[in-house]
């Protein structure tokens, strides 16, 4: 049985995507493909069946990541589906628990900037509204708080021998 991520951001086409396909590259890297199911969601509904956004596309493209996915809304169902689920900021979070009002789950979601091992900030600043740069910040902050991730499954996984 694989152990399952999911990443929430507000849109699903900005940093959740980022994080998913950051995510599977790393582990793909960690020779973890297949033991590690990651998937992406939205908090909100606006923009379900789209591409991931080009300006963090191309972001990613020059880091040498492919970003891939198509938004969808985070719903309840996600709870049982997923092992961790992983929130950019703390507004998306309240948004997660508030789908979980007797707190039945509460132990399984994350802030995503609770595994950065360098970057102080609590929130995975959304990029949506400025230029460049913040998508790049964005990145930044993942590529810390997806390699902090990675070392926190690899204690967590059962040991394939």
């Amino acid at each position: 049985m694989p152990y399952k991520l999911l990443f929430v951001c507000l849109g699903n086409i900005c940093r959740s995507p980022a994080a998913e396909n950051m995510m599977n590259h790393l582990l793909e890297q960690a020779g973890l493909t297949g033991q590690v199911i990651c998937d992406s969601a939205g908090t909100s509904s606006y923009h379900i069946g789209e591409p991931p956004d080009r300006r963090m596309t191309a972001a990613a493209y020059q880091r040498g990541l492919k970003m891939q996915g198509c938004a969808r809304q985070f719903t309840k169902a996600d709870f049982a589906e997923f092992d961790l689920i992983l929130a950019m900021d703390r507004d998306n979070y309240a948004d997660i628990c508030a789908l979980d009002p007797a707190g039945t789950y509460r132990r399984q979601v994350f802030l995503m900037c609770d595994f950065c091992t360098h970057h102080t900030v609590q929130d995975v600043p959304d990029p949506y509204y400025g230029g460049p740069n913040g998508f790049n910040q964005v990145l930044d902050i993942l590529t810390d708080a997806c390699q902090g991730l990675l070392k926190y499954l690899v204690q967590q996984l059962p040991v394939k021998h």
